[in-house]
């Protein structure tokens, strides 16, 4: 299951003690080859975590041996001495495996601003290297949940090969380019170029079109490893279609365990000028608080969809905007359409479709609505 699905890869998950009480919140994958390529994408923000900036360096290699993973801390915004913390915990990893430091990704999930107990950690790398196995897979999915509420794993099967993926996320979820951690794998021998394009291509169109929250982690960071242990060649085609399917099966997952969330709302934008637009507006849309309380509320408030599409620069016709709510047509050419009454909103999954009536391009963005359990999850302690 999940990462150890593909052949030539073995994980673990085990209990560091960074968190209180007892909880998974260390991480190991390691790929036992022939192949090391590998490739990544990591969060636009401009106040990156150590991690972060370890692990682009590394992947400017285009190699990965390991991913080391940790939850109860963000090692984010902690100097000269968080980045060090980073350096050891690879180098950790490394004598471990009797590898290079080089070659191992750092990931961090948690509270921004506090240093990582490093005893604790250091040792939880020995217990994770010594578990190491292909049925770690699932441990290791559960080791990097901070607020998720269940463990996010996902894997499909191709000529010859599997991908497999694994991640956590569910608050600040807010893409640039990744949304979240995620491991990605796969049995297939590929090159470090092949593997970076298929994964922008697939982390374009579901991680960066999933936004609950407007807000954007210091963390981010999506990695693609291939070990080439299947002996199979794919075709690439195939190949991105598999880890998009996989991206796109672990961002549903991310979707449904939002914090507070009790609606998954697809914002469909079609009629778009151009892609960009689509999701310009998508995104406007799905950043509205009041449109979000609203879908809570299950008022299908059309007006608070086009006061968001109004804040864009996308073209188009103000008194040409469609919007239907659950298929039902409710505004049309910019004005009252279809009977609002006729909308059923009761169900946990709302579609909201935007017709631009200025192009052919189409483009979903996901988001969720706007609870009070999502305040008081981000408002009575620290996460």
């Amino acid at each position: 299951m999940s990462v150890t699905a593909p052949l030539g890869f073995r994980a673990a998950g085990v209990a560091a003690g960074i968190k209180p009480g007892g909880a998974r919140d260390l991480a190991l994958v390691v790929n036992d080859g022939p192949s090391r390529a590998a490739a990544g994408v990591f969060t636009a923000n401009r106040v990156k975590a150590a991690p972060v900036l370890w692990s682009q360096q590394v992947l400017a290699g285009g190699r990965l041996r390991a991913v080391v993973l940790n939850s109860g801390g963000a090692n984010a915004c902690t100097g000269p001495e968080g980045f060090q913390d980073t350096h050891a915990t690879a180098e950790k990893v490394a004598k471990a495996l009797e590898d290079s430091a080089g070659e191992v990704a750092v990931c961090s999930t948690g509270l921004i601003g506090e240093r990582l107990p490093m005893d604790a950690l250091l040792s939880g790398v020995e217990t994770a290297a010594g578990q190491l196995s292909r049925d770690g897979g699932l441990a290791a999915a559960d080791a990097i949940r901070t607020t998720d509420t269940v463990s996010k794993i996902s894997f499909k099967r191709a000529a010859g090969y599997m991908v497999g993926g694994m991640a956590k996320g569910a608050g600040m979820l807010a893409p640039a380019l990744a949304t979240m951690l995620c491991v990605i794998t796969t049995d297939a021998d590929l090159t470090s170029d092949e593997l970076d394009a298929a994964l922008r291509k697939a982390t374009s169109r579901t991680f960066d079109r999933l936004d609950t929250d407007g807000c954007m982690s210091t963390n981010d960071t999506v990695l693609l490893l291939a070990s080439g242990a299947a002996g199979v060649k794919p075709d690439l085609a195939e190949f991105e279609q598999r880890v998009y399917e996989v991206c796109a099966d672990l961002a549903r997952q991310l979707l449904v365990d939002a914090e507070g969330a009790s609606k998954a709302i697809a914002i469909e934008v079609v009629g778009a000028a151009s892609e960009s637009d689509a999701v310009t507006v998508g995104r406007a849309v799905a950043r509205s608080n009041l449109l979000k309380c609203a879908v809570h509320g299950e008022d299908p408030n059309w007006g608070r969809v086009l006061a968001a599409v109004g804040t864009t620069d996308a073209v188009f016709e103000p008194d040409r905007l469609n919007v239907a709510i659950n298929g039902i047509w409710i505004c049309r050419g910019g004005a009252v359409g279809d009977d609002r009454s006729k909308v059923d909103m009761r169900p946990r999954d709302v579609t909201i479709t935007v017709d631009l009536s200025a192009g052919p391009h189409t483009a979903t963005v996901h988001t969720t609505d706007l609870t009070a359990d999502y305040v008081h999850e981000n408002s009575a302690y620290s996460s």
